[in-house]
């Protein structure tokens, strides 16, 4: 393979490219979404008892420790084949990160901030939503990133399934290698992964600058 037939093949195929690209960056992004719905609302109702957040973090952990072709093929018999099955294994891979910061970011709040707020007429919900989630958020948002990158590989698997995304083209190079365009397939594939996983995340960094006090007063 030379660089010519790889500028070819992505010159003769970029509106599939395009396609494929978004169809990955936004299965990735309602996913870790959803992920972070369900983990902050869990890490809220568990970080305040130690059973509780270990019980939450070791569920999390158990699911994270399935292959996801094992937890693909567990799917499949109950939501066919596609998006559904995807969108649900990415987010039980993408919980576990977000939940244990949320926990760790929660619990790190300084009990003397949030008394001073209880002290001067707020309710326990008016304390959580402006005291202790917004310090608290950092840490967050640094889970949210963790998981976006570790699904963002996985989802490439998820052409198994017949998933969105760029693993179909991975998957298709892989099972035509020998052909004069197998090779530039699978490596566009991967390429567009890596990059798109960094965009991503110079996302969420500037998302994290914007949002959090420091990156706000500077």
């Amino acid at each position: 393979m030379t660089l010519d037939t790889l500028w070819d093949f992505i010159v003769d195929h970029r509106r599939q490219l395009a396609t494929d690209s978004w169809l990955h960056a936004s299965a990735v992004v309602q996913s870790v979404l959803i992920a972070a719905a369900i983990a902050v609302t869990a890490g809220v109702l568990v970080y305040r008892s130690p059973v509780g957040s270990a019980a939450a973090t070791a569920a999390a952990g158990i699911i994270l420790t399935v292959p996801s072709f094992a937890l693909l093929g567990l799917l499949i018999p109950v939501l066919g084949l596609g998006v559904p099955p995807t969108v649900t294994a990415l987010v039980l891979y993408a919980l576990l990160p977000i939940l244990r910061n949320t926990i760790v970011g929660l619990a790190g709040v300084d009990p003397a901030v949030t008394d001073a707020a209880q002290g001067v007429g707020m309710s326990r919900l008016q304390v959580l939503a402006r005291i202790e989630l917004p310090l608290a958020w950092p840490a967050i948002l640094a889970g949210i990133r963790i998981s976006t990158q570790m699904i963002m590989g996985i989802l490439a698997v998820a052409a198994y399934a017949k998933g969105p995304g760029l693993g179909n083209l991975i998957f298709t190079g892989l099972s035509r290698l020998g052909s004069p365009n197998a090779v530039p397939q699978a490596l566009t594939g991967t390429v567009l992964i890596v990059v798109l996983a960094l965009a991503l995340d110079a996302l969420l960094l500037l998302a994290g600058t914007l949002t959090t006090r420091g990156g706000a007063h500077a």
